[in-house]
């Protein structure tokens, strides 16, 4: 019998890193690559993206992938907090 993790396959066809809030282009750039599957949150630098696991946010950072079924995925980077 195999392995549950061996039965996962993870399907990658392009991806894009949440531009900082400053730069306007790449934004731009990624509201256009996400379409209707992309809805803007209050916090600044963030997305919310429509994935099969339901919505999930990304910040600044992060990559949202597209895979080759058409489905986005958030790869989440890690964040500094405040003391």
């Amino acid at each position: 019998m195999r392995a549950k993790a061996s039965q996962l396959r993870f399907d990658h066809g392009a991806a894009l890193r949440v531009p900082p809030p400053w730069d306007a282009r790449s934004w731009q750039t990624l509201w256009t690559w996400l379409g209707e599957d992309a809805r803007s949150v209050a916090e600044a630098a963030a997305v919310q993206v429509l994935t099969p696991d339901g919505p999930i946010i990304a910040h600044s950072g992060d990559w949202i992938v597209l895979s080759v079924s058409g489905d986005f995925h958030v790869a989440h980077t890690a964040r500094t907090c405040d003391a």
